[in-house]
């Protein structure tokens, strides 16, 4: 960085996959290259850069799907810590575990509603933070500490298709008063870890303001620099891994199970599912397509058969450890199952107010010596949860983990995405070029979400690949990519990078693609490269807010929820 100690200040940018699926389809592209497009607009030579007074472009634009790996496997070893008796060894110092039924933190909306209105719902959610937070801090942490410069010449811009994610930005447990070294002498005002959010309507705005012809960019990756840190650069970007096979790049994109809101929950299902052998994942609707219960069942037989007898007399097996054969199983005891995890999908702020009526403590009554009123647990067999035409039904503490989203739909339908009736916006910025519009007549929200949700889940390594191949020689390309078909057809690519390639076959634990053994590596490289302790880097608190919404006499808490609602989530 030029001029590095003096004021001057180095502008890294993130971006979400669901901006890219927005912008995918307002201009009829894949998803691959409407993120080539986002990154020509903040880092390209013909985007920002090209005006302004200083003439400043971003220097890294990370894809916060990095991170958000970093936060399946996080959040799903709190859902296994908070299931098993371990949890309860908790060091006194960390930060206070949260409580069955553990639900999702990273929606803004749904945090500040339930900080303002619920706070009895507070203890029961997750304590990590979003991916947003997560790539804020992991950039100001590093890059200020290899630039020998203040976190406050990092300057953060995250692209977001949520409003509620500038209030995320602001609240104070996400500064760096937090994670600063306790040595700092002088105190200094706290420094968000994001500087500033927009949104993928106000990115094309951003670019129209800047007399910048969006659809004009062009549709290849830009040349990166190394990030400075040699194990966090092929994680934050994986294109810098030169000659690594396809099959051997992270995916990073969800399949659509997984839902759009990042795939929380499918990644805690997969994960429970692998250490449940014999387990099946089983799925029930509830009174809306936003509201979805999940169980992990096993047949009662499975576990039968490995029931262990006191009988020393057999060889080679130990006291209470030898395996008894069961005879006469009847067929009754193989149609039977048992329920080993159970967790739902609450989306949209009509089916959270239920979610957090049922949360609600129980009153106690108010004449002496009587006791609380509880509900009565719903029995754990799938026989009778199958015959539950509702995923709300039973007791809402069985659950040991809910995904929670104010949008309904998820996030792809967050409130500051391109809207059906926006997409005049990207009609001026494309005059008349490029534009995806409808030729059967207007389209509705439900037909645009649904191509929204195709561009987010369309991405895959094959993709990838191919639309590299494309867009190769077409003079808009900033990087030099070697590719080679193999014998069975892949593409291998090689970049022109001076690093070693990778291409041992490691001892890899993958789970939904993930491997978790080199998340895990890499944050714990984070944590001591920079001194900082795990939990202050991936965790965070959230407190009760007092307010005065939802106090008056005339249902006012009603009618703001209705509003929000109504604007797709927010609050």
């Amino acid at each position: 960085m030029e001029n590095s100690g003096g004021e001057g200040k180095i502008f890294v940018a993130s971006v979400s996959p669901q901006v890219r699926a927005s912008i995918a389809t307002t201009y009829g592209v894949s998803e691959l290259k409407a993120g080539w497009m986002i990154d020509q607009l903040l880092g390209g030579p013909s985007g920002l850069a090209s005006g302004g007074i200083h003439r400043n472009g971003f220097t890294w634009i990370v894809d916060t799907n990095a991170l958000r790996e970093a936060c399946l496997v996080l959040g799903a070893d709190e859902v296994a810590k908070s299931i098993s008796s371990s949890f309860l060894n908790t060091p006194p110092e960390s930060i206070p575990a949260p409580k069955k039924p553990i639900l999702t933190s990273a929606c803004p909306g749904w945090i500040c509603y339930a900080e303002k209105t619920h706070p009895h719902v507070l203890p029961h959610l997750s304590r990590l933070k979003s991916p947003q937070a997560l790539t804020g801090i992991l950039l100001k942490t590093i890059l200020s500490q290899r630039f020998h410069i203040r976190p406050d010449q990092i300057w953060h811009l995250a692209v977001m298709p949520c409003f509620d994610k500038k209030l995320e930005a602001s609240r104070e447990e996400l500064t760096d008063v937090y994670w600063r070294p306790s040595s700092l002498q002088e105190p200094t005002p706290p420094v968000r870890d994001v500087d500033c959010v927009i949104t993928a309507r106000e990115l094309l705005m951003l670019a129209d303001t800047r007399g910048v012809s969006f659809p004009s960019l062009p549709q290849a990756p830009i040349c990166t620099p190394s990030f400075p840190d040699p194990i966090l650069d092929p994680f934050l970007f994986p294109q810098h891994l030169p000659g690594l096979h396809p099959q051997k790049r992270r995916r990073r994109y969800q399949e659509p199970a997984a839902g759009p809101s990042g795939g929380y929950l499918h990644h805690v299902l997969q994960t429970q599912l692998a250490q449940s052998p014999g387990g099946k994942l089983n799925t029930i609707r509830g009174r809306n397509a936003d509201v979805v219960e999940y169980t992990i069942t096993r047949p009662l037989a499975h576990r039968n058969r490995s029931h262990y007898v006191s009988d020393p007399q057999q060889q080679g097996q130990p006291l209470n450890e030898a395996p008894v054969a069961l005879e006469n199983e009847n067929k009754h005891d193989k149609e039977e199952e048992e329920i080993l995890f159970r967790a739902a999908r609450y989306y949209g702020f009509r089916n959270i107010q239920n979610l957090v009526r049922k949360l609600k403590p129980p009153r106690p009554r108010r004449l002496p010596g009587a006791s609380t009123i509880t509900s009565k647990p719903a029995p754990r067999s799938s026989n009778a949860a199958k015959t539950t035409n509702s995923a709300t039904a039973g007791n809402i503490n069985e659950y040991s983990y809910i995904e929670v989203m104010a949008c309904p739909g998820g996030c792809t339908n967050g409130g500051g995405q391109i809207k059906v009736d926006d997409v005049g916006l990207g009609e001026r910025q494309g005059k008349g070029k490029g534009v995806d519009t409808t030729d059967k007549g207007p389209m509705t929200q439900k037909e645009w979400l649904e191509k929204v949700d195709e561009a987010y889940f369309s991405m895959s390594s094959s993709d990838s690949a191919s639309s590299v191949s494309e867009s190769e020689g077409d003079g808009n390309g900033d990087m030099d990519m070697d590719m080679d078909r193999d014998a069975d057809g892949d593409i291998d690519m090689a970049m022109d990078r001076d690093a070693d390639a990778k291409t041992t076959d490691e001892e890899e634990e993958v789970v939904n693609g993930i491997d978790i053994r080199n998340v895990r590596a890499v944050l714990k490289h984070w944590s001591q490269s920079t001194g900082i302790d795990m939990q202050k880097l991936c965790f965070t608190a959230f407190r009760e807010v007092k307010s005065d919404v939802g106090k008056g006499a005339n249902g006012e808490k009603d009618r703001v929820v209705e509003l929000a609602g109504r604007i797709g989530g927010g609050w």
